[in-house]
């Protein structure tokens, strides 16, 4: 992978983990669906990013 997907990759990894805080913190119902449906759009984003493969290895 390039230097800049890495970049990209990390980045997305970071905003997804950011709003699994917010979310965790959240006041209202809205305010948790809106977390979740970032976290959701920023998880596709990824997954693009991995070439279209989820982030589940089997161990």
């Amino acid at each position: 992978m390039s230097d800049v997907r890495n970049l990209l990759i990390s980045g997305s990894e970071k905003v997804i983990g950011h709003y699994r805080l917010l979310l965790a913190g959240a006041r209202s119902e809205s305010e948790r669906e809106l977390y979740r449906a970032r976290i959701e759009r920023e998880q596709r984003l990824l997954d693009a990013l991995r070439g279209g493969l989820p982030d589940r290895s089997a161990a």
